[in-house]
């Protein structure tokens, strides 16, 4: 059993984290933002942690994470604000990421699993220059943790989707751009915080046909 922290383990894809890593028999520290998520959390068998990532960000201290760091095996982070104002995607999917992974540092866990985004989405589809902005906060992320000494892998999922878990999948550094369910993101990130021999990649994910443990492996021998 590992202890794992999910940050974002109420969105879309960390609820799915969350039920997977349970499924598993791993220890899971769930950090949410709204205080009516803790229920739901709890009733799949995490340890909800209320943490608001933007406000933690703004403090300007690592307090927040570093106390509920120490003891993890790795952390996920599944946070987002694609939806939100572009100041709080900055908070969130961009600074959040390096100060989260600070604390992991200074809490003295290496491994750290980020979610980030393929590259290629909605283009061509005339979205609005808040979404470039948002993709150059993505990647600027991306770069901040690869410049850390952290054991990290980046997962760069195409177009989500609430299709069914399929177990099938596309994973690999440069794969032709599709969709991919939440649920099936959420299952290959269960399987790489386990899988420590794949460390320190970039890999984008897509639907497939791949089972995710043999999509894994490939990986793992790059």
């Amino acid at each position: 059993m590992s202890r794992i922290v999910v940050i974002g383990a109420a969105g879309g894809v960390g609820t799915r984290l969350v039920g997977e890593l349970i499924a598993r028999g791993d220890d899971v520290t769930a950090v949410h933002r709204r205080p009516e998520q803790a229920g739901q959390l709890r009733t799949l068998g995490a340890e909800p942690v209320l943490l608001d990532v933007a406000d933690e960000v703004r403090s300007g201290s690592l307090d927040g994470f570093v106390q509920i760091l120490p003891g993890a095996d790795a952390v996920v982070y599944a946070a987002g604000a694609s939806s939100a104002p572009i100041d709080v995607a900055r908070l969130v999917d961009g600074d959040g990421v390096a100060v989260a992974a600070r604390a992991a540092e200074a809490a003295g866990v290496d491994r750290f699993l980020l979610i980030s985004a393929f590259p290629d989405a909605w283009r061509g589809k005339g979205m609005p220059a808040a979404f470039e902005e948002y993709m150059g906060i993505k990647k600027a992320a991306d770069v901040a943790l690869v410049a850390t000494g952290l054991d990290w892998v980046i997962v760069r999922p195409g177009t989500l989707t609430n299709r069914s878990r399929t177990g099938r999948v596309a994973l690999g550094p440069a794969i032709a751009y599709g969709d991919v369910s939440r649920a099936d993101v959420a299952a290959v990130l269960a399987e790489l915080v386990h899988r420590t021999e794949v460390s320190r990649q970039v890999l984008e994910l897509t639907e497939g046909t791949a089972l995710i443990t043999d999509a894994v492996d490939a990986v793992a021998r790059l």
